[in-house]
This record gives C-alpha cells, sequence and structure tokens, in this order.
C-alpha cells in the first residue's frame, strides 16, 4: 500500500469514493472542476491510499490561517475509505498521516467536522484522540432550507 499526494488522474476514483461516503452521485462536472483548483492550491492536500494500483482511500485537508486561533489550522474537508477495506486500520494510518502532513505545513491543530448521524466517525475520531468541542451550523442559500438531516440527499 502507497500513501502520496494525490495528482489530476486520481480525479475520477476520488469522486467515487466521495460519493460512496455521501450515499449520492455528485455532479461530475462541478466536482471535477473543484478538485482541479483544490490541486494546484498549497492550501490544499488530498492524500490518497493507493493498493494494487486503484485508489481505496482518501482524506482532503484544507490548510487555513484563522483569527480566532491566531494560527494555521488543518481542516479535514472529505475522508472515505472503500467499503471492502474499512476496519483494517486504514483510516487510523491516513489520519495519522494528515497530522503529519498538517504539521509539516506549519499547522498547529488539526479539525474535522462530521454529520451527526455519523455515529461510528464518532467513536473513531474518539478513539484517535480528537475531541468534540465544537457545534457547526449551516444554512442552505438556495433551494429550500430544509431542517431535516439526511445522508445522502
Amino acid at each position: 500500500m502507497v500513501y502520496r499526494k494525490s495528482t489530476l488522474e486520481d480525479c475520477r476514483a476520488v469522486y467515487d469514493l466521495i460519493c460512496d461516503m455521501e450515499n449520492k452521485k455528485l455532479p461530475y462536472d462541478k466536482f471535477e472542476k473543484i478538485y482541479h483548483n483544490q490541486i494546484n492550491d498549497l492550501n490544499y492536500y488530498c492524500l490518497v491510499l493507493e493498493h494494487d494500483d486503484m485508489v481505496i482511500g482518501a482524506l482532503n485537508m484544507r490548510f487555513e490561517d484563522q483569527l480566532h486561533h491566531s494560527e494555521r489550522i488543518a481542516e479535514i474537508l472529505e475522508f472515505a475509505v472503500a467499503t471492502t477495506y474499512r476496519n483494517m486500520g486504514i483510516g487510523k494510518e491516513m489520519l495519522s498521516q494528515s497530522c503529519q502532513i498538517a504539521k509539516d505545513n506549519g499547522c498547529s491543530q488539526i479539525e474535522v467536522d462530521c454529520n451527526q448521524l455519523r455515529k461510528d466517525t464518532h467513536r473513531f475520531y474518539i478513539r484517535e484522540g480528537m475531541h468534540n468541542f465544537h457545534f457547526k451550523f449551516s444554512k442552505q442559500l438556495i433551494g429550500d432550507n430544509v431542517q431535516e438531516n439526511a445522508l445522502g440527499r
């Protein structure tokens, strides 16, 4: 297994992993544009895990100087491992690798937002030493401002 920074050629594989994680098909043309922009931006880093020439894991993060911390902070934006490779320690290793990458990029902390419905994922982050100190609120700016919390909508 090889951990490496993602490339433009990984776009479809990362897309498939994130669609599986979100349990819905995202518009590929929009995804591809965002992915290409992030690959070329030093404030983003997408770590992938490759096994037998196939991307089986992706952890995408952003580095940002935040006023309320007066520090550079890493935020995990997306983190997905292929279904057949879960519960094998891959997520733990990917998170560990991402922490080192964040440190190497001058970050003093790593954060992640996680849907309230993902109870197993919450246990994973807590087991890996993360703390739930924040609430995150969101509001739809287009379409209906639906109050239900659903995965794969």
